[in-house]
């Protein structure tokens, strides 16, 4: 069987939500992906900040994980989708060579669209490692209870992927 490790970042919760449920469905560990600078805005002030991150490519400095990636066989990887894609502290996570050689497995929530999210982490992932698969939820929030099953099932199947 596989170590299963699921690590997420989370501006507003919603994610943390989503990773929970996969970890306590799979029995797996759990790390949140914190940057060591973060600039916690609300409103109108949030979507700017954060769209200005993504447009300009930022890979903020991250904290030292809480768990070890490389103790791990199968990763779940998560994030808000932030102007189109993830947001800058998984770009840190995807890009900075810190996942190698891993089946990932990777899931994202967001409020208006997906934009290139589920590409973009492919692309990045699939260099290194071996995709597993990607899901998307919507407006966890308001919807948390009805997309449980479905990310129940989704982490099951990824988790046997893995495995087969």
């Amino acid at each position: 069987m596989s170590k299963v490790l699921v690590l997420f970042y989370s501006y507003e919760g919603q994610t943390r939500e989503i990773a929970r449920i996969i970890a306590d469905e799979l029995h797996a560990d759990l790390a949140e992906v914190k940057p060591v600078k973060e600039r916690k805005t609300k409103g109108f002030a949030k979507y700017l900040w954060g769209g200005s991150q993504v447009v300009m490519k930022k890979k903020p400095a991250l904290q030292p994980l809480e768990r070890n990636p490389e103790q791990y066989d199968t990763l779940f990887v998560g994030t808000p989708v932030w102007a189109s894609t993830f947001a800058p502290p998984v770009k840190s996570l995807l890009e900075d060579g810190l996942l190698q050689d891993k089946k990932i497995a990777f899931f994202y929530t967001h409020l208006g669209g997906p934009g290139k999210t589920e590409q973009n982490a492919r692309e990045v992932l699939s260099k290194n490692n071996t995709f597993l698969g990607a899901l998307g939820c919507a407006n966890v929030a308001k919807h948390l209870q009805e997309l449980r099953p479905q990310v129940v099932q989704w982490a099951q199947q990824m988790l046997e992927r893995s495995e087969g």
